[in-house]
């Protein structure tokens, strides 16, 4: 972080931690568990991980100007420059004195806080919400994907004093890993973007996922807000565990005839979308800065938590039309090829049944041009199960229905995909995404749409790379001439 303010005095630093502080420690301005993105000024936690361990890097940390290092209390001795001792007995002692300062940053906050989850779109979701709530007043949420065991009481510790909203992005591969975030957090709203089948691995059935969703409301604050999908099959499950919490009240969102914040109407072009809404019985029409239909389902549950805030709704309809999709999740960018033009639509951080089904509705409504074709190039969903061979294959429905014209596939479950396909549709399929490049970019031609997705480590995102090192001319194809070469 590069603010000069003040975030931790040393006093604060050792009331929370318990710790003690050895030299002269700098302003704390930031926190880092990552010596690779420190800033000066970052409070660095050593904390120890599954490969390495932090007090390895904490000397590096220091010479790049760390405010102070949180080392464990028998590691002190080994550093030159202000070290915060932390005491601990089993477990990584560290770890703990992070989650003591996040909690403590949670106490002495007076802002908004938000916390969100679902098994798709959390995310997005989650800077959306950054995205309108910053016009606001401060804001501060969640950096990337950071919603887990050391994400959330990271982000927790970042948090300014003077922030006005807090936006927590909270996930899990197993049940009764939300409950301890959620306490930490201690969100005045509450939303549940949707349930679907991912993780599917680690539970006996998508009922047993929405009960882990579930656990968010555990964690809420006295009289708060359960937001929940009404257009879930889980719903009725997800408003027990609301109901069971300490929430004061649950409001509903989706196309639902009953949703308290409901789609009158969804218009959905190829670079964006227009909402017709009604919020708490109030008509609202927005226009949404991104594609796809579970993008603008979405940002029903948005305008939900702004009106359960009591931040102006009115301006974060408005802030939408300026919303763009972050890289990996939707990032547009125009492609120069020959002397035509196409579009590579960036899907590539992450994958899971739900989301590529979306992803390949966001590309059947992107207009190619003469001779151009919708193409998907999926690589392999992770931790499905035994279900995940027939999960693959289940795709070859949605590419018919969408109407996408040729499919590469990288990993051994996609194949399943590209043998359930009618050989017109195959492109190629290779074992990983390094072998499949070259066959995407030799097959690209003026007119064409292709998406990039797949699960984190199958590394899809080295094709886009590829694609955008070749042909890149822009990231914003409503900046890019429309004219295709026939």
């Amino acid at each position: 972080m590069t603010d000069t303010t003040s975030l931790w005095t040393p006093a604060a630093l050792e009331a929370a931690t318990g710790g003690s502080l050895h030299g002269d420690a700098r302003a704390v301005t930031g926190a880092s568990i990552d010596t690779r993105t420190l800033q000066p000024g970052d409070l660095f936690f050593a904390i120890r991980g599954e490969a390495r361990d932090g007090h390895d890097f904490v000397q590096s940390a220091l010479e790049k100007g760390a405010g102070a290092a949180v080392v464990s209390q028998d590691r002190a001795g080994e550093f030159e420059g202000p070290v915060l001792a932390v005491p601990g007995g089993g477990g990584d002692p560290v770890l703990d004195a992070m989650r003591a300062l996040g909690i403590a940053s949670r106490a002495r906050s007076t802002a908004g806080i938000v916390a969100v989850t679902g098994s798709v779109g959390k995310t997005g979701t989650k800077e959306a919400l950054r995205h309108v709530l910053s016009a606001q007043g401060e804001t501060h949420a969640s950096v990337a994907s950071y919603n887990n065991h050391w994400g959330v009481p990271l982000t927790l510790t970042r948090m300014p004093e003077t922030a006005r909203y807090g936006v927590f992005e909270i996930g899990m591969n197993h049940a009764a890993e939300i409950v301890p975030l959620t306490a930490q957090v201690r969100p005045q709203v509450a939303l549940v973007v949707t349930v679907e089948p991912v993780h599917i691995e680690h539970f006996r059935s998508l009922s047993a996922i929405a009960d882990a969703k579930g656990e968010i409301f555990s964690g809420i604050a006295p009289g708060g807000v359960a937001i929940l999908n009404r257009d879930n099959p889980n719903y009725e499950r997800l408003l027990a565990h609301a109901r069971a919490s300490r929430a004061g009240r649950v409001v509903t969102f989706g196309e639902h005839a009953e949703a308290d914040v409901r789609a009158n109407r969804i218009v959905t072009r190829p670079d964006l979308s227009v909402v017709d809404a009604t919020v708490m019985g109030v008509p609202v029409t927005y226009q949404l800065g991104t594609a796809g239909r579970h993008t603008a389902m979405n940002s029903l549950g948005v305008l939900a938590v702004v009106h359960s805030l009591g931040a102006d709704l009115a301006r974060a309809a408005i802030s939408l039309a300026g919303l763009k999709p972050p890289v990996g999740r939707g990032e547009r960018t125009a492609l120069a090829i020959a002397d035509g033009e196409a579009f590579l639509v960036d899907e590539s951080y992450n994958a899971n049944p739900a989301s590529i089904r979306a992803a390949l509705a966001t590309l059947a409504g992107i207009e190619t041009g003469g001779r151009g074709r919708r193409i998907a190039v999926l690589g392999d969903m992770l931790e499905l199960g035994p279900s995940s061979e027939l999960r693959h294959r289940e795709l070859a429905d949605a590419v018919r229905a969408n109407g996408i014209d040729l499919v590469f596939t990288a990993g051994s479950m996609m194949r399943h995909l590209f043998e359930a396909l009618p050989v017109a549709n195959r492109g190629v399929a290779a074992a990983t995404s390094g072998e499949l490049m070259d066959a995407v970019l030799d097959s690209l031609r003026p007119g064409d749409a292709v998406m990039v997705k797949g699960s984190n480590s199958i590394r899809m995102g080295r094709i886009v790379e590829a694609v955008k090192a070749r042909y890149a001319v822009g990231t914003d194809p409503r900046e890019a001439p429309r004219k295709v070469a026939p």
